[in-house]
């Protein structure tokens, strides 16, 4: 299709994490592990907290949207990144492409505005006890996750309409695994200067206010435990200890990532791994062993 005097690129070619096919048949075998480590793990927490009406708090509700939204987030780029391990050609049609990216900042913006909901939910319940169950209700848990998809197709949109209206006519190839922002729209073949920073200002902003909102939050709950520091908050304190783990290993990378020039500086596709595969799969592993009452359930179902 034509686009002026040059033609459209209708595919690109995705360089993967190396070359070498020892460390390509590696990387198949640790991430097909993984993959499947995030489906299961994260199945397990969803049909654990929907079959045990012990776990019918907050807590647990926004917990199994979570485990939803990691398994959306791997299963966007690592069955492609799978297929393409052992493929010698490594291509991805446009609008795939597009598709991908789409996806993958949906999924992401929306976990990102849950574990923010999350913390607020540990504040609540903390720093608020009394008026927890009346502040966190049912009717408000379903509202907030339901702002929180709102949030990420929103960011979505912005980001993939701010993609395809840039020309690709020239280069095809992308330095990662999958399709990103960074790496995509430095192949556009026009000045990209106000797009990056309109991308980095929506992408970078997001993950930056959102963490400092969860700093915030914990801040509260460490100077309230400090105050009065009972059994209840010590077991709430474990609790907020496994989400401080998966917020620091799902959102310093994504500063890192998006939270800068695109043309600037290469994006690290190594970086990128830790965000699309590692913290998903650390989700349930982390939830799990340092929840007891999650743990007993998960036995009680065999």
């Amino acid at each position: 299709m034509a686009l002026g005097n040059f033609s459209r690129v209708t595919e690109f070619i995705l360089l993967g994490l190396s070359d070498t096919r020892e460390l390509q048949v590696l990387f198949f075998i640790l991430f097909f592990l993984a993959y499947i480590t995030v489906l299961l793990g994260n199945l397990l927490i969803i049909v654990t907290v929907r079959t045990n009406p012990k776990l019918s708090s907050p807590m647990y509700f926004f917990l199994c949207n979570l485990s939803f939204i990691d398994i959306c987030c791997i299963s966007v780029t690592c069955p492609r990144m799978l297929v393409d391990l052992l493929s010698q050609r490594k291509t991805i049609a446009f609008e795939a492409c597009i598709a991908q990216l789409f996806f993958l900042h949906f999924a992401g913006a929306s976990e990102m505005f849950l574990l923010t909901v999350m913390a607020y939910d540990r504040y609540t319940a903390i720093c608020k006890p009394l008026h927890y169950t009346t502040i966190m209700s049912r009717r408000v848990c379903r509202v907030l996750v339901s702002v929180c998809w709102a949030g990420g197709f929103l960011h979505s949109i912005v980001q993939t309409l701010l993609t395809i209206q840039l020309p690709f006519c020239g280069p095809n190839t992308i330095n990662n695994f999958f399709c990103d922002v960074p790496p995509v729209i430095r192949l556009a073949c026009t000045d990209i200067s106000i797009t990056e920073w309109l991308m980095a200002s929506n992408s970078g902003l997001i993950s930056l206010v959102c963490f400092l909102v969860l700093v915030t939050s914990y801040v509260f709950i460490l100077v309230t435990i400090g105050v009065r520091f009972t059994e209840e908050h010590r077991k709430a304190l474990s609790t907020c200890a496994s989400h401080v783990m998966v917020v620091t290993v799902f959102f310093v990378p994504c500063i890192f990532i998006y939270m800068r020039p695109f043309s600037t500086f290469p994006s690290d596709k190594h970086v990128c791994v830790i965000y699309t595969v590692l913290s998903p799969m650390l989700n349930p592993l982390i939830y799990t062993l340092r929840n007891k009452e999650v743990k007993v359930s998960m036995w009680k179902l065999r």
